[in-house]
């Protein structure tokens, strides 16, 4: 008798690829402990900047989220396992100004993604450590990356520095380069002339 195998659902146009590739713009940063920090800055209630160093962030309360990935070129990854900080724990602990609707996600070397504040405080967004029980490698985000699961992976930049809040909507890296500012999969709509199609 056969093995009954479960039918994976895919965002259409997308493919299921093997293992977990990597893909990123530029060049792997080098982890320098000394002199990393994440901050969280913009419109902040008090209007303040916030900064902890890699230790204090590797402190903070921290959740385990089971996710697919989908890329806007077409593929999707099944069965993550990430473990990390719940993105919604940093405006606990840096609240956001009234009026915040946005923020932008800043990694390393200036690569930058803009979400909505719906979407960073999904319970599904965690700034991940680790995936599948081992520390994340360098070439998927080590030492932070955030997760956004339920959009494009461009939504989710490896090496995360810094979040911004913005009480209005700015395009990021590659969504100045023509792709989808929402970048829900379930809709298939990846490019920036798609956004005509929205209800």
């Amino acid at each position: 008798m056969g093995l009954l195998m479960e039918k994976v659902m895919l965002p259409p146009g997308q493919r299921l690829a093997k293992g977990w590739p990597v893909s990123h713009y530029g060049p792997v940063p080098r982890f320098r402990p000394e002199r990393w920090t994440l901050q969280v800055f913009g419109a902040t209630a008090n209007k303040a900047t916030h900064s902890w160093t890699f230790e204090e962030v590797t402190a903070l309360p921290k959740a385990t989220v089971v996710a697919d990935l989908h890329c806007a070129s077409g593929t999707s990854t099944t069965g993550h396992t990430f473990f990390g900080i719940p993105a919604r724990v940093l405006l606990d602990l840096a609240p956001p100004a009234e009026g915040v609707s946005h923020v932008m996600a800043w990694a390393e070397y200036g690569y930058s993604a803009n979400l909505r504040l719906e979407d960073f405080l999904a319970d599904s967004t965690v700034m991940a450590t680790h995936h599948d029980d081992e520390v994340l490698t360098a070439e998927h985000g080590f030492p932070l990356r955030l997760v956004v699961p339920h959009l494009y992976g461009y939504k989710g930049p490896k090496w995360l520095r810094g979040i911004e809040y913005m009480t209005q909507d700015r395009r990021g890296f590659w969504e100045e380069r023509g792709f989808h500012n929402i970048a829900d999969p379930w809709t298939g709509r990846r490019h920036s002339h798609q956004e005509d199609e929205d209800p």
